[in-house]
């Protein structure tokens, strides 16, 4: 029985392998390059401006003192709510009671004393010029029939001009004291004396709620002195620094869906109702406001909240990653796309519609389905020609929650 040639069989099982690297090399050249890329996908489609703001109240009312006083009372603390003339704090102003004491007082012997008496005189006054105007027509009698001299007639008309100044005099006194000009002045002083005084109650201007004090009983307080600060009521505002390359992208009357650090497990809307005439060249953003709804009662005074406006949406749309488009420009709908259509490499142009940092919406050019390769993760000079073969191996989408403050997103819902 002959016996094998151990040699011989080495080199048999060495041209098999061989044999069998170059048909796996030749069956992997004939299939193509394996090159990263993804599976253009369609579906519903969002576009949204995330950005970080705070809470701000429309109106900050400073609550002041108007006059110098002692605080007696502080009847509010920080978190009351008030309405319009609630009373805040008491003061005590001893000088401005004296005053209105004294203008009472002035006012009270006017109509008690002063015009009672003027009263008297003027009744005395014309009583007088009765009598003098019958004394004249006395002596008028006595001289047509000369009996007394024509001197003692001009003495008695005298005597009755006299008589008459003195009840004008009496009369304008009277009216003066009566509803007059006189007692017009002392209630106008009792007025301002009382006004005045008034200042010591000061009172809340706005219905809101107090957010600080800067009183307690026993202070002394000064004209212009800040007691309080109120946050008059209205509807809550957000103020969200929003970078200035999202402008384009912004619009009155846009959605959001705000979360406030302070409550993450209690997102709340609200709609975009200003965007500032101006950007801040310091920091490159324009101030957007949102107006909280109503629901969101909540919400405080600075917290911190996140924004996430919803700028466009498409109930469908053709999506691709922003790393397959070739010439892509800034401001420009058109770019290219190296498709994978039968195994082999075709670079097509395509329209764009909606931008983000991670995907765009493809308008013209692809279709659901189509393979495209992964451009901007190959050098430039090992980017597949036309008509190459190729294999795609296939990579997740990015990641839609991946935007940060001032990032345009654009994901699928």
């Amino acid at each position: 029985m002959a016996t094998a040639n151990p040699h011989r069989n080495r080199w048999l099982v060495l041209a098999i392998i061989i044999a069998i690297l170059l048909a796996a090399w030749s069956l992997s050249r004939s299939r193509g390059t394996v090159l990263p890329g993804y599976e253009v996908q369609a579906g519903p489609l969002v576009q949204d401006v995330v950005a970080t703001g705070r809470v701000a109240t429309p109106s900050r009312v400073q609550v002041g003192a108007e006059i110098t006083g002692l605080v007696l009372e502080r009847r509010v603390m920080d978190g009351d709510r008030v309405a319009p003339g609630e009373l805040l704090v008491v003061l005590r102003a001893r000088e401005l009671e004296a005053r209105r004491d004294q203008a009472r007082a002035a006012l009270a012997a006017l109509r008690d004393a002063d015009l009672p008496e003027a009263q008297a005189r003027l009744r005395q006054a014309r009583a007088a010029l009765d009598q003098a105007e019958r004394k004249l027509a006395r002596r008028k009698d006595l001289v047509a029939r000369q009996l007394v001299a024509r001197e003692t007639v001009e003495q008695a008309e005298q005597a009755v001009v006299t008589a008459r100044a003195a009840a004008e005099q009496a009369r304008v006194t009277v009216v003066a004291l009566d509803g007059g000009a006189r007692e017009a002045q002392m209630r106008e002083e009792l007025a301002a004396a009382e006004a005045a005084l008034a200042h010591a109650e000061i009172r809340a201007t706005v219905a809101g709620t107090v957010i600080s004090r800067n009183v307690e009983p026993g202070d002394t307080v000064n004209p212009g002195d800040v007691l309080l600060v109120i946050t008059a009521d209205a509807p809550g505002e957000i103020l969200v620094p929003i970078d200035e390359k999202n402008l384009s992208h912004l619009e009155v009357g846009q959605r959001a869906t705000c979360i406030a650090d302070a409550f993450p497990g209690r997102p709340f809307g609200a709609t975009v109702f200003h965007i500032a005439p101006s950007v801040d060249p310091s920091r490159g953003t324009i101030d957007v406001r949102l107006r909280l709804d109503p629901e969101a009662d909540f919400v405080r005074q600075d917290m911190t909240v996140t924004a996430t406006i919803r700028t466009a949406e498409r109930e469908r749309a053709i999506v691709v990653p922003d790393d397959a488009l070739l010439d892509a420009r800034a401001g420009s709908d058109r770019a290219s796309v190296l498709v994978v259509r039968e195994g082999r490499v075709q670079r097509i142009p395509v329209r764009l519609g909606l931008r983000g940092l991670a995907m765009s919406e493809v308008l013209e050019g692809l279709a659901a389905g189509d393979m495209v390769v992964a451009a901007a993760a190959l050098d430039a000079d090992k980017l597949p020609q036309d008509g190459e073969r190729v294999r795609i191996e296939g990579q997740p989408l990015p990641a839609s929650d991946a935007a940060t403050q001032g990032e345009l997103p654009v994901r699928f819902n």
